[in-house]
């Protein structure tokens, strides 16, 4: 189901001039309502969205490099330079509810990206 899904979603993507790189899928199961032997799969949790996919654009795509993006990378990227290493999720200083503080303009170039992949996929 997850390679049909992610067929499609790919397809889909590239009609609108994105590559879809990767993703994540979530499922469950549930008894089915008719025979309580039998199970149903269920998708839960979001599903291609930025915050849950990777997509690049296809115009300019170049094999082997760094590819511009319009997911969470760039956050991540930021959080890196600044210093953000597992197990100090708490905050630079590693003081329990400090957490980090992002700067506006990472916030704000984080919200274009996913507004722009939004605005490709759903236009």
């Amino acid at each position: 189901m997850a390679l049909k899904l992610y067929s499609a979603a790919a397809e889909y993507a590239l009609t609108r001039g994105l590559i879809l790189v990767d993703t994540k899928f979530e499922f469950g199961l549930i008894p089915d309502e008719q025979d309580d032997s039998k199970k149903r799969l269920i998708l839960i949790d979001e599903a291609l969205t930025p915050d849950s996919s990777r997509y690049w654009p296809l115009d300019g795509y170049k094999a082997g490099g760094t590819q511009p993006s319009f997911d969470k990378q760039y956050l991540r990227d930021w959080l890196v330079q600044s210093g953000f290493k597992k197990g100090l999720e708490s905050g630079p200083a590693g003081q329990e509810g400090e957490g980090w503080l992002i700067e506006e303009n990472v916030v704000e170039g984080t919200r274009k990206r996913y507004a722009e992949s939004i605005r490709l996929l759903m236009a």
